[in-house]
């Protein structure tokens, strides 16, 4: 069997209820992500938490001419990952969007995350997180564009919808790609 490896796109507190870019109902993937992160780690199977990770000034915020609120600013509570999240201590962090100057919305944009799955011989993805609309869907089309299976947990994201239709767009074009999306964990 192929091996396979769970990705958490950005489950951060910035990212749910009361967060400064907060995605409605973002909170509640916490009990499912913490599910498939119970089964992946009885497994011994790899499991991987994106963030974002932004200096002050990010050029995607409002006051450099981006469009959104700063967000996930390094070091702050809105860039740690939600409190009721079980991340295991043996989790791998890959931290995106760093530089001031570049956004990363993808887990891989800018960071080694393709080349430590393909050194665990890792070749299936299983992605939950926020957002569905932006972050999850850049990281599984970039997954995917890597050559990785992608299988989204459908219970396990929700979008921003900064128009209605947003997120069901997203895993349309996912799907439509190679994506495989599932219920449940």
């Amino acid at each position: 069997m192929a091996a396979t490896a769970l990705i958490i796109v950005d489950l951060q507190n910035d990212f749910c209820p009361g967060g400064t870019l907060a995605v409605r109902e973002g909170d509640q993937v916490v009990p499912v992500v913490n599910a498939l992160i119970a089964r992946f780690s009885g497994q011994g199977a790899p499991i991987f938490a994106t963030r974002d990770w932004h200096v002050a000034d990010h050029i995607s915020f409002v006051a450099q001419g981006g469009i959104w609120p700063p967000h996930c600013v390094q070091a702050t509570r809105g860039a740690q990952f939600h409190p009721d999240l079980q991340l295991p201590g043996d989790a791998a962090i890959i931290s995106k969007g760093e530089r001031q100057d570049r956004d990363a919305y993808s887990g891989f944009d800018g960071t080694d995350l393709a080349d430590r799955l393909k050194a665990l011989a890792v070749e299936k993805l299983v992605v939950c997180g926020l957002a569905t609309d932006y972050c999850v869907k850049a990281t599984v089309l970039d997954g995917l564009e890597a050559g990785f299976g992608v299988e989204i947990m459908a219970a396990g994201i929700r979008g921003v919808e900064v128009a209605p239709g947003d997120s069901q767009g997203a895993i349309d074009k996912m799907v439509e790609r190679g994506a495989v999306m599932s219920a449940a964990p």
